[in-house]
């Protein structure tokens, strides 16, 4: 199979013909035999068999190597005949839950070290020297460095990009400036199931601002399949047009993995006078952004995903260079500038040590900056981009459209040998088949009762994915670290998984 043809295929919405022997474990090696991305495996730690026994410190870090992988035919507990349980004990493990919290990057250990070497030997000076050797900026510019390696990730400016707080802390923070309810236009149109904090989030503000949720909060219903069509959006808008301040959608629906049309939703709403925020949590360093193009208003997103700064790492937001402007007003001599709720930190470097009482944000994004942001975390997503920066994300969803479109091929066979002759189907797909619609993730839906068993055999073979309770696990192959012999051992657990499970 020709990897750039296939490519083509799925970049046109298309999904490519897979040959018979594509359920074959020498297939999948291949594919990764072709794969321009493999080396970048050799970037991440990522968990072992072994690693993910552990119950204590031992001051040992696994290491990991495409070429170590154990393979398996279905049989219980993922080995094959011939293998013993000694022959996997380090190998690494089938790390397919990236949408949840990424591997972390071999870089981090360094880059954290220079960091704390640098606290160690110059304190406070720390904030505006830069030493030699070192993989980090002063820190004071770490910021303004990681938004400068973020642009291909989310498709802006450097100074539309904003490195700060946490994804719902910037949510907050975007809502308080871009959600400016009136009597007439105060509603907030959303999804029918966003990610628990983002609903917090929204029915908070509403609160703050003495509004009613029930008569504020429009939520879009998807259709039986999970689904929500584009024109059941646009329906939607146009339904609540004159009476909606904003509109705030997820890139990607946490659930269902379904990326919706940014572009065209964003260029639709704002023609009827509407603000528009995305949450791009499952969507940057997932899909390709354009957000600066798209003359998306603001957007947010975390970077312990797909990006893989670590669990709780330091966040992202984008403010479009139109809303970023600071003006000097020739009446008053008073800077006029979008309101926000404002700090310290989003002063102007040229002023921000003055300690003036008059604040004069720095243009752009930084200017919604509140507080010094953490060197620790800053240094931890700095190692991270070092790796998004020996690739393009042209490059990673090129590799992702394949690797999704191949764990679902080997999906469906399962399903095609399950069901029929009366049989009820044991799972059903419910992130859209169109490619141009999802990211990496695939969201299976079980039939109910069998998420324990099958969520048991995952864990024996060593799969790390996670699941959405009553029946749905989420899989989500990244193309930075995943390969296409870890979604043939997946797809072989889980189809032995399946046939155990009656």
């Amino acid at each position: 199979m020709d990897i750039s043809a296939a490519v083509e295929t799925l970049r046109k919405g298309q999904s490519p013909a897979f040959p018979a022997e594509a359920k074959k474990r020498g297939f999948a090696e291949k594919l990764d035999a072709q794969d321009e991305l493999r080396h970048l495996r050799e970037e991440f730690i990522l968990p072992t068999t072994k690693s993910l026994r552990k119950k204590a410190l031992d001051s040992k870090v696994n290491g990991s190597s495409p070429d170590t992988a154990p393979h398996c035919n279905g049989t219980q507990n993922g080995l094959q005949n011939g293998d013993t349980q000694s022959d996997y004990v380090d190998s690494p493990s089938i790390y397919l839950v990236g949408n949840s919290l990424g591997a972390q990057p071999k870089a981090v250990r360094q880059y954290l070290d220079a960091q704390l070497e640098t606290w160690a030997s110059i304190g406070v000076n720390g904030h505006f020297t830069s030493l030699d050797e070192s993989p980090l900026v002063s820190w004071q510019d770490m910021a303004d460095d990681c938004a400068k390696r973020s642009t291909d990730i989310v498709g802006a400016l450097p100074s539309e990009i904003v490195i700060m707080n946490t994804l719902t802390a910037n949510l907050h923070f975007m809502m308080a400036s871009f959600y400016r309810p009136t009597e007439k236009r105060h509603k907030i149109i959303l999804e029918w199931k966003p990610f628990p904090s983002d609903w917090y989030a929204i029915e908070s503000q509403i609160r703050w601002h003495g509004l009613d949720p029930a008569k504020s909060m429009v939520e879009i219903q998807p259709d039986d399949n999970f689904y929500i069509p584009t024109e059941k959006i646009l329906s939607v808008i146009d339904e609540h047009a004159s009476e909606t301040a904003l509109l705030l959608l997820p890139g990607i629906q946490y659930y269902s993995g379904q990326l919706f049309d940014i572009p065209r939703i964003t260029r639709y709403a704002q023609e009827r006078g509407i603000v528009v925020g995305w949450d791009l949590a499952h969507a940057a360093g997932n899909v390709e952004l354009r957000l600066h193009d798209w003359n998306v208003d603001f957007a947010v997103w975390c970077t312990y995903k797909y990006i893989n700064a670590g669990p709780g790492a330091i966040a992202g937001a984008f403010v479009h260079e139109r809303h970023g402007k600071v003006e000097h007003s020739e009446d008053d001599g008073k800077f006029v500038f979008r309101p926000r709720l404002a700090g310290w930190y989003g002063g102007d470097k040229s002023v921000r040590f003055n300690m003036a009482k008059t604040f004069q944000p720095t243009p752009g994004a930084g200017g919604f900056q509140v507080s010094n942001p953490s060197a620790i975390d800053l240094a931890s997503l700095s190692a991270a981009l070092s790796v998004f920066n020996r690739t393009s994300m042209s490059a990673l969803r090129s590799k992702s459209l394949l690797l999704t479109a191949y764990t679902e091929h080997l999906l469906n066979d399962i399903l095609a040998t399950q069901s029929g002759a009366g049989k009820q189907p044991p799972f059903r797909i419910i992130t859209p088949r169109n490619p141009l619609e999802r990211g990496t993730q695939l969201s299976v839906l079980l039939r109910p009762g069998l998420l324990e068993h099958v969520g048991k055999a995952l864990k024996e073979g060593s799969v790390v994915c996670d699941q959405r309770k009553p029946d749905v696990i989420r899989v989500a192959p990244v193309p930075l670290y995943c390969t296409f012999l870890d979604v043939w051992r997946f797809a072989e657990i889980f189809r032995h998984a399946i046939e155990t499970s009656t």
